[in-house]
């Protein structure tokens, strides 16, 4: 069981750094900031503005994408070592527990300085997290459509 929570904890963690000032858009700009001005050297600080929030908040769907799956995956193990059927049950409760943490990483984002909370970002969290469920929902059903080899 631990194989299969393990990876959630660790994503986790990750997240929950990159919700310290290492991520914030200052920061984030700083790196994406030069990089598209060699490719485009009159680039505008403006226009690198527009592309880093859309960097951010595609890094917000994309990690949230990603929790719900590592959840999906998990709690469709049991203590046993049994592997429970895919439903929508697991697929809110994913949901559901993917949300909490985001509602807990903007609470947390309000404490450092450098950081701003937003329900808006919780509202792309839950988008991102309901993606990849419903990524994984395609994936099972394709996998209970395939012929069973003899």
């Amino acid at each position: 069981m631990i194989r299969f929570w393990l990876p959630v904890f660790l994503w986790g963690a990750l997240m929950f750094t990159a919700s310290t000032d290492v991520g914030s858009s200052t920061h984030t700009w700083q790196v994406l900031a030069p990089l598209l001005r060699w490719f485009e050297p009159g680039m505008s600080a403006a226009r690198i503005d527009r592309i880093n929030f859309m960097v951010r908040k595609g890094a917000h769907v994309t990690e949230y994408t990603i929790l719900a799956i590592l959840l999906g995956r998990a709690l469709l193990h049991t203590r046993k070592g049994q592997v429970r059927r895919w439903s929508w049950g697991v697929a809110l409760m994913a949901v559901g527990l993917a949300v909490l943490f985001a509602m807990g990483d903007e609470f947390h984002q309000a404490f450092v300085p450098s950081r701003t909370s937003s329900p808006r970002d919780v509202a792309i969290d839950a988008c991102g997290a309901t993606f990849g469920i419903l990524l994984m929902t395609a994936i099972y059903g394709l996998r209970r459509k395939e012929p069973e080899l003899s």
